[in-house]
């Protein structure tokens, strides 16, 4: 029989595992893995950028696949790129409130979310909707992307 004491964890443990959720600052990360970052943060940047191209060229059939009028279907590029600009200009602060990684990571995640909400559209009223959720989810990415950039440029050269 193992006595209480061999049982529990050493003291150390519990440390390092909460270590892991604390963020690194980024001066204590290393090249390589601050150039990872800001290549995943890339990709992110050119979904949303793809995302539009591909919405703007395929109005007709998302139009013909919702039974929309022209009118209506234009409400779906409309809506998605004022939620966008709106979104922009708030960007700095909210980044100041969250952190740039944090901001990035919700505006992804809430961008994917609203992306599949997207795909599963039912009439296009909800269609408008979503994508005016998508744009205002997904719009600070494209910002702290160029922040994040110049930034690194910017250590880079000093």
């Amino acid at each position: 029989m193992t006595s209480p004491r061999s049982r529990t964890r050493p003291s150390s443990a519990p440390s390092q595992r909460s270590s892991a959720l604390i963020a690194v600052p980024a001066a204590a990360l290393s090249t390589a893995r601050k150039s990872l970052a800001f290549g995943v943060m890339c990709l992110g940047f050119f979904i949303a950028f793809l995302d539009v191209q591909i919405v703007a060229s395929s109005l007709r059939e998302i139009g013909g696949g919702l039974s929309a009028s022209q009118d209506e279907i234009s409400w779906v590029q409309t809506s998605y790129l004022v939620a966008e600009i709106v979104l922009i200009p708030l960007s700095g602060w909210l980044s100041r409130v969250m952190s740039t990684r944090w901001l990035f990571a919700a505006s992804a995640a809430g961008f994917t979310v609203t992306s599949l909400l997207c795909g599963f559209t039912w009439d296009i009223q909800s269609m408008i909707v979503f994508r005016a959720l998508q744009g205002f989810l997904g719009g600070s990415m494209i910002p702290t992307v160029f922040t994040t950039g110049s930034f690194s440029i910017r250590e880079s050269k000093s």
